[in-house]
């Protein structure tokens, strides 16, 4: 082996080991990465805006990969988190989904039905009442003869909501001859109960008929028996 052919393996050698220590320098850098920044795990962010109270998809997220780290404890990282419930505020395109971000939607019981009506807007619902919320349903009736007092009744007591739907201008011909005056140009909320068969009766009765329908949000979600005494009123019990 000649000087030339010598000073070619000399040079091939030293590239090797430089390669070599770049590669090494390359590992170090990633692991020195990988332990500050940890494992990765799969998150969900959402592709659009979710309006509070919806039911939640699984095609309304994407997947994405973060370290774990990064996340906060409450971050779903299994979409299985999503079923049965519901959005319990408006969720922003682009957030991350978080376990309080949700709410299990309330399920009907045993002998419960479904009935939706629209409680005007101007009435108290306003953001104040939410899927699970309890509440006491009023009625008011004008006097149908004369000499009859007109009288406001509580003909629910508490309610079980499972739905709110999205604020609705109401016109004329959404409602009957009665009623069409005082709903013109109004907005109204669609509100769903779960309710007994007689009750959901005298909410189908009272939406028909009454002048208004109130709702009247209870305490704490818990349940409050009205007193007997109180479930109807007249204006001159109060002479």
């Amino acid at each position: 082996m000649n000087s030339r052919q010598r000073r070619g393996v000399i040079l091939l050698l030293l590239s090797v080991l430089c390669a070599l220590g770049a590669f090494a320098g390359v590992l170090a850098v990633i692991r020195d990465v990988n332990s500050k920044v940890g494992p990765e795990v799969s998150a969900y962010r959402l592709k659009g805006d979710v309006a509070p109270y919806k039911a939640l998809s699984a095609g309304q997220f994407e997947k994405v990969s973060m370290p774990k780290r990064w996340l906060s404890e409450n971050a779903v990282t299994d979409l299985d988190e999503i079923r049965g419930k519901i959005a319990v505020t408006r969720l922003r395109e682009g957030s991350l989904l978080q376990s309080d971000m949700l709410v299990r939607r309330p399920e009907l019981g045993a002998g419960e039905q479904e009935i939706a009506i629209m409680i005007d807007a101007a009435t108290g619902v306003a953001g104040k009442i939410t899927p699970g919320a309890t509440v006491n349903i009023f009625a008011t009736f004008k006097a149908e003869q004369q000499g009859q007092k007109d009288q406001s009744k509580v003909i629910v007591e508490n309610a079980k909501v499972i739905d709110v739907g999205r604020l609705t201008a109401l016109e004329p011909g959404d409602a009957d001859d009665r009623n069409a005056r005082r709903r013109a140009e109004t907005e109204a909320v669609p509100i769903t109960f779960a309710l007994s068969t007689a009750d959901a009766q005298r909410v189908a009765y009272a939406e028909s008929f009454a002048t208004h329908v109130r709702l009247a949000l209870v305490g704490g979600g818990a349940e409050a028996p009205v007193s007997p005494d109180d479930r109807s009123y007249t204006l001159d019990e109060d002479k």
